[in-house]
């Protein structure tokens, strides 16, 4: 099967910064006139699911993620915060089944806010394709630091080289992020970082965290100059009440691949453990989506 990348549903250009989209230039998530009424125009959302559960003990919620025609952008594959020692066998059966519907799966690998070596970081990524043959990477815990962003850079440089099948840091490996070019690279920061990290990756996490942070969240104005297949939001803890409210932020804010789950990392747990409560509702409410806009 060639090598998949998530479907672009949006316009390439960049968003109006005179369109009056709340939740940008220090507005916060929420509309100050408490509707959408300065969304210029309807921009479609889709999941990028993280799957932090074995398939042996979560076998609904892989079924599920393999489901055709569910609106996803793309599902991370994380064995052991990372590829794991040996390949296993019920993980390549789940991805392959995600693949075959056509979605894209990305290997986790995490990198420690910049403290993990470069070459583990590597040797995981040669582990993520040579076992489970991943469309591309979600680099969790990303730097955010602009004095890290060459690092970051040489690491994205690298992946597409290995995803294009070359040797690391081969030549003709792409230097710039963006769309296109060999498979897809998200970084995983859960914060805004510096902007020029988006010129280095496909996409960037800008906020991963609880729904009470996120009710009031601010985009800043830099991300303005990017479409929404440009970032993407996680939030855990959001009630089924407050769906459809969590997915005007993500619009208002400009991110078209979103997460949302009522569970919670409350007492230590971990919220990507299992999908969410009302994912059948949320993916009934994604598919009703009007439209792209041109």
């Amino acid at each position: 099967m060639p090598r998949l990348t998530p479907p672009h549903f949006w316009s390439a250009g960049p968003r109006d910064r005179s369109s009056g989209v709340p939740g940008r230039s220090g507005v916060s998530g929420t509309s100050r006139n408490g509707d959408a009424g300065g969304q210029a125009r309807s921009d479609r959302l889709g999941f990028g699911v993280p799957v932090n559960a074995h398939p042996l003990v979560a076998p609904a919620e892989w079924g599920e993620l393999a489901r055709l025609g569910t609106p996803l952008h793309w599902v991370v594959l994380n064995v052991a915060r990372g590829p794991g020692t040996r390949p296993d066998a019920l993980y390549t059966e789940a991805v392959t089944r995600v693949r075959e519907s056509g979605v894209p799966v990305l290997g986790h690998l995490d990198a420690r806010l910049g403290e993990r070596p470069f070459g583990e970081l590597v040797s995981e990524a040669s582990h993520y394709l040579d076992w489970y043959r991943v469309d591309g990477f979600y680099v969790h815990r990303a730097p955010t630091e602009r004095s890290e962003a060459h690092e970051c850079r040489r690491l994205t440089t690298t992946l597409r080289a290995l995803l294009a099948g070359g040797d690391g840091a081969a030549d003709g490996a792409r230097e710039s992020g963006g769309d296109g070019g060999d498979g897809h690279i998200v970084l995983g920061h859960g914060t805004h970082p510096y902007p020029g990290y988006a010129e280095i990756a496909d996409q960037l996490v800008t906020f991963s965290g609880p729904w009470t942070h996120y009710r009031w969240s601010e985009a800043p104005e830099w991300t303005a100059s990017y479409p929404p297949e440009r970032f993407a939001h996680l939030v855990h803890g959001v009630p089924r009440s407050h769906l459809e409210t969590a997915m005007r932020i993500a619009r208002w804010q400009g991110a078209a691949t979103v997460c949302f789950t009522d569970r919670t990392d409350r007492d230590g747990t971990d919220p990507w453990e299992g999908l969410a409560g009302y994912w059948d509702e949320s993916v009934r409410t994604l598919r009703k989506q009007p439209p792209p806009s041109i």
